[in-house]
């Protein structure tokens, strides 16, 4: 169990306002703020490459903290600036050739899909969408009458932006490879939120980010690669991290996750990521995503009590995420509306999410996301706000 007076403590940002936006850019802990602001000064103090030199075993230690995290060996992990990076580097690798298919779903993120229709149209390649069931997650039935031996990777959402369902992941990995084809999981808006342990879901790759439910600083990603599946891959985007040059005209790849790599990154902003990872840990995922869960399904169902409000959260399982919108208020001045209260929200937008929001008939909701230090009666006065709009 969360103990909530301490984790509120920990987040200076709690103090007068009702923060619902997770899903965005989370409030950090003073943990990781004394992290990143410590090492920023110390930077400030000695210079930038001796202040890293000086956390270089912390740094090393931080894979191990994150195959904790993931559930995957250290050599399969590697950090890059967002979790965009992370996705690109890994379906960048993937080999594509005239004729190859690449699966997503209906709630496909937008950076996701126009770097995959670019890439399939640089390759001669197709990008085919798998329906979505009665419940609006990924249809594995459907998903099975498409694959065939031409099927190369099924890109995989397990939260989306727009809404609070959790996709079906176990399901998906095994029809996939049964046929042959990779999975790479974006898990931008589950790690955090949800349990997720590579080894137990089986996928091959895997794209997160910090700022958003790991409460860490902007500017942080990561990814993780079974280590038999990235000798499968192809990196183009390599410099002296992840290679080393060997001679005038030769070099050699590392054998791990951190190919991915580049040289450059920032360590404050790094070191925030681990000590915000570590404090997750330390919480418990278990706890923290039950005390999650938890939350968001008391404002669905105070945003469900209200006449003229509706929630658009569809799956069976749910998770932090709760969409909704005000009849006859316009989702953004909704969000104004919260926002002069100090409770912050944000909206999703059709051009974030374009399949599944076209489908549904939506073209902008607004979008709260309760973290485990929110309190019962934040929201409670996020929902008499919301009452008070229409």
């Amino acid at each position: 169990m969360i103990d909530l007076d301490a984790v509120r403590a920990d987040t200076p940002g709690c103090a007068g306002r009702v923060f619902l936006d997770s899903a965005g850019s989370s409030l950090p802990p003073r943990q990781v703020l004394d992290e990143v602001i410590g090492h920023l000064r110390r930077e400030a103090e000695i210079g930038g490459y001796r202040a890293a030199g000086e956390r270089a075993a912390d740094l090393e230690a931080g894979y191990g903290t994150f195959a904790e995290l993931l559930g995957c060996a250290a050599s399969e992990v590697a950090f890059t600036d967002s979790a965009t990076r992370s996705w690109l580097s890994l379906v960048d690798a993937v080999p594509l050739a005239e004729g190859d298919r690449v699966l997503i779903s209906e709630v496909e993120y937008a950076a996701n899909a126009v770097a995959l229709l670019r890439l399939a149209e640089q390759a001669g390649a197709r990008v085919e969408v798998i329906p979505s069931d009665a419940a609006g997650q990924l249809d594995v039935a459907a998903l099975r009458e498409l694959l065939d031996e031409r099927v190369r990777l099924v890109s995989l959402v397990h939260v989306p932006t727009n809404g609070g369902l959790v996709n079906p992941v176990r399901e998906v990995v095994d029809a996939a490879h049964e046929a042959g084809a990779l999975v790479l999981l974006d898990a931008c808006q589950s790690i955090g939120q949800v349990p997720v342990d590579m080894r137990e879901l089986g996928v091959d790759m895997l794209s997160g980010t910090g700022r958003k439910w790991l409460r860490a600083p902007r500017g942080t990603g990561f990814l993780a690669v079974r280590d038999e599946v990235r000798r499968r891959l192809r990196p183009r985007l390599v410099d002296h991290a992840g290679a080393a040059w060997v001679s005038a005209r030769e070099y050699e790849l590392r054998d791990d996750a951190r190919v991915f790599e580049l040289w450059e990154s920032g360590v404050a902003e790094r070191l925030g990521l681990l000590r915000a990872a570590r404090y997750a840990l330390d919480l418990g995922i278990g706890a923290l995503s039950s005390a999650v869960a938890e939350g968001a399904a008391t404002l669905r169902a105070g945003l469900d009590a209200l006449p003229g409000v509706r929630t658009h959260d569809l799956g069976e399982r749910r998770c932090g995420i709760v969409t909704f919108t005000v009849g006859g208020t316009d989702p953004e001045d909704v969000r104004n509306a919260l926002w002069d209260n100090d409770i912050a929200v944000t909206v999703s937008s059709v051009t974030s999410s374009r399949i599944d929001m076209a489908r549904r008939g939506l073209d902008t909701i607004v979008r709260a996301s309760p973290h485990y230090f929110v309190a019962p009666e934040q929201l409670e006065r996020a929902i008499a706000a919301v009452a008070g709009l229409r």
